[in-house]
């Protein structure tokens, strides 16, 4: 039987693990994602609630932190015999849906496409929630702020996407 102690000393590089997995996720998208003086995405007219863009890599890293935590409970229960192939594979589609966001709004320069592709992530956050809060639920609620920031996302997506026909 193992003890606490070794059992914590083996779960930290997966707690690790996933956050810088999450991370890299974020990182991903950072390499279409330009925003300075004379960009693509400095000339779209923006609604008077689009926040600074000194906001996004901070609420960013905060997020990725947030869902890599969740995953590492999620996977704590996988080590416990708990039965995740569904959950995890929501959590890596919606993981493969944020990156890809980023290539689709700033890569083809294109809202239409990043809306589209914003609201099958929204969906998938969602089964994500669902499917995780039946394995833990403070992996559930953790993907919480997550949900909350991508509607807003959605929200100003749109908003974009209507402002420059």
């Amino acid at each position: 039987m193992e003890s606490g102690k070794t059992r914590l000393i083996e779960s930290v590089p997966i707690l690790i693990g996933s956050i810088i997995l999450c991370n890299l996720a974020g990182l991903l998208g950072t390499l279409v994602t330009t925003t300075g003086p004379g960009s693509w995405y400095d000339m779209l007219v923006k609604p008077s609630f689009n926040p600074p863009s000194w906001v996004f890599g901070p609420a960013w890293t905060l997020l990725y932190i947030l869902m890599g935590i969740s995953l590492y409970l999620v996977l704590m229960e996988w080590r416990e015999g708990t039965e995740v192939r569904i959950p995890l594979t929501m959590f890596g589609i919606q993981l493969v849906l944020n990156a890809l966001w980023s290539f689709l709004f700033f890569g083809l320069q294109s809202p239409a496409a990043g809306l589209a592709g914003i609201l099958i992530l929204w969906a998938f956050i969602v089964a994500t929630i669902v499917t995780f809060f039946r394995v833990s639920r403070p992996a559930a609620f953790l993907l919480i702020p997550y949900l909350a920031w991508v509607s807003f996302a959605s929200l100003l997506n749109y908003a974009i996407f209507t402002l420059n026909p």
